[in-house]
């Protein structure tokens, strides 16, 4: 019984791969592929070997070289560039306060004396004592 369920089986998944096999549909011709690849060697996405796989996405700006840099400098100035790992991510420069450092002081010092300021992540979330 076990032979016949397991030839069965093996002949629909023959069955299954032959069929799936003829719907792919017409071969190309070598001119075909050809021009594929010339295509693809053309827009860059055309890599040999596994060190440049994937292939890298070649993006395309309607800026100008003008106009980038003075988004850079922009960029620079408000203190959005950042460089490494360190300074990920960045610290967008925050206006208008709306409390004043004495008050920022009285909030730490009333949180130390409450138990819920806490240091490091050893001590997080805070307890009251």
């Amino acid at each position: 019984m076990k032979t016949l369920t397991t030839a069965l089986v093996l002949s629909l998944s023959l069955i299954g791969v032959s069929a799936q096999a003829a719907d792919l549909g017409h071969d190309k011709t070598r001119a075909e592929v050809v021009a594929e690849l010339q295509q693809a060697k053309a827009d860059g996405s055309y890599t040999f070997g596994n060190l440049e796989y994937p292939a890298p996405i070649v993006q395309r700006s309607s800026l100008t070289r003008a106009e980038v840099q003075t988004e850079l400098a922009a960029a620079q100035n408000n203190g959005e560039v950042t460089f490494g790992t360190l300074d990920y991510p960045p610290q967008v420069a925050q206006t208008g306060a709306t409390e004043s450092r004495a008050q920022v002081v009285q909030e730490l010092r009333q949180a130390k004396a409450d138990g819920t300021y806490t240091f490091g992540t050893l001590d997080y979330p805070p307890t009251k004592g």
